[in-house]
């Protein structure tokens, strides 16, 4: 019986073989321990089935012949040198490749076939992910409303471009292909692989962060984004990955941190109200308005109640209010004196930081522009407007500073994706790599 049981199983995975039928997630005729455990563990399962039903099922690595034996080779091979654009090869179950790269299997082995077959897809499409959009961004972004617009179609043209390739040589240019080809990426590439033992452990986690940085915000091929690097304290505007304006910036304090996020900026607004944050309001300014109530004129400002009306702020008593008990917000008045100076970018994350001009042009003279409460001051505002805007702006109108002016909200014909990063290794304008202090204490992190 228990032969007859034996036979029918060995012709029941020829058969399966010889159709093409696949198992996944089954452990029988695994070939190592190791195996079964990578099977279970697949990175990008969901991916990996989508690939499959592209390739109408059938095995992708381990046909029979050299050609897939070079395949597998090339895989295995790129894998091994990812260290040299900043990402770690044992992600790719690495070991697995490394010990099934010769084996061969007879059609009574379909089912593990198609298992280690899984296997080399998984590694095949994790590493193409990383390389084409970045690895481990997430861990550095608190909020991130642009990857998961375009996660979908990235993966469609990802898979769509694996099944096609049926080489050694396909694979490699393909993958070659989905590495920025910005001359800052290629010198920051070529600092990470030469003379890599001497560098420290530090400046390699920069450069590795800022390639993969780098990977995430030019793959999207935006025709105009903005970039932030909080680390640099500057900010940088693209068409189509050309550098068209550079500007010094404000950044949050290390204990008032500008958070790092991709978003959109929608809006730009002439002559805004700055209205005060209730941390600042009931921590900095109340307490020294309840000394000297005049102190809300000195600062141009006006109480609000939650109605949305200005409060008369000579007639309360303001022994009643403190920290928890403030039911109005400050606001104040549009004016060269306005500390959002007199033009404003809206974002449209929930994060309630956005970019401004400043009423207080020379901090940009500092080297140590980590200064603001989160929000992003910008050296160059009407600049970046401009070329945000179709109709340029009236410079007059804003030089005017004109007190009590209505804000003046002009919508952007298409909003522009921003990038707020923490980028700590970037080139200069003579081509050579400068590190910058981990202000924020987030390497170790």
């Amino acid at each position: 019986m228990k032969m007859k049981f034996k036979i029918l199983l060995i012709f029941f995975a020829g058969f399966c073989f010889k159709h093409n039928y696949t198992f996944a997630q089954t452990n029988i005729f695994s070939p190592t321990n190791n195996l079964n455990q990578s099977v279970a563990k697949l990175i990008h399962p969901i991916l990996v089935n989508r690939l499959y039903e592209l390739n109408t099922n059938n095995l992708i690595w381990f046909l029979s012949g050299e050609q897939s034996h070079l395949l597998r080779n090339a895989l295995k091979n790129k894998i091994d040198s990812s260290v040299n654009i900043g990402l770690q090869k044992n992600k790719y179950h690495y070991t697995d490749l490394v010990e099934s790269l010769d084996k061969n299997f007879f059609p009574q082995d379909s089912i593990a076939a198609m298992q280690l077959d899984r296997i080399f897809t998984d590694a095949a499409i994790a590493y193409c992910k990383d390389v084409y959009q970045g690895y481990n961004i997430d861990h550095w972004i608190s909020y991130d409303e642009i990857s998961k617009k375009y996660e979908d179609a990235d993966n469609t043209f990802l898979l769509k471009i694996l099944t096609q390739i049926k080489s050694a040589n396909g694979l490699n240019d393909f993958i070659n292909s989905l590495e920025p080809k910005t001359n800052e990426y290629l010198l920051l590439k070529t600092a990470l692989q030469y003379k890599p033992d001497t560098l420290s452990s530090l400046k390699k986690q920069q450069l590795a962060t800022s390639l993969n940085f780098y990977r995430w915000v030019h793959h999207f091929n935006f025709q105009k984004y903005i970039v932030v690097n909080i680390a640099s304290a500057t900010l940088q505007y693209f068409e189509y990955d050309t550098l068209k304006l550079s500007m010094k910036v404000v950044v949050g304090k290390p204990f008032t941190k500008t958070p790092r996020f991709a978003a959109y900026t929608n809006q730009v607004i002439l002559y805004p109200y700055w209205n005060v944050p209730a941390s600042i309001a009931v921590k900095e300014l109340l307490p020294k308005i309840k000394r000297n109530p005049h102190y809300i004129e000195d600062l141009n400002m006006a109480l609000i109640n939650s109605s949305g009306n200005i409060v008369d702020h000579n007639n309360l008593n303001w022994k009643n209010y403190n920290s928890s008990n403030f039911p109005f917000r400050l606001r104040q008045s549009t004016g060269c004196d306005n500390s959002l100076g007199v033009i404003k970018f809206n974002l449209t994350s929930p994060l309630g930081v956005y970019l401004h001009d400043t009423n207080n042009k020379g901090v940009f003279l500092s080297l140590m522009r980590y200064l603001s409460h989160g929000c992003i001051r910008l050296e160059k505002p009407i600049e970046l407007a401009n070329f945000l805007l179709i109709k340029k702006i009236d410079n007059k109108f804003l030089e005017a500073c004109m007190k009590d002016q209505v804000p003046v909200p002009i919508n952007l014909a298409k909003q522009v994706p921003v990038f707020v990063i923490y980028q700590m290794a970037e080139t200069d304008s003579r081509d050579a790599v400068k590190y910058y202090k981990d202000i924020y204490g987030l390497a170790s992190k």
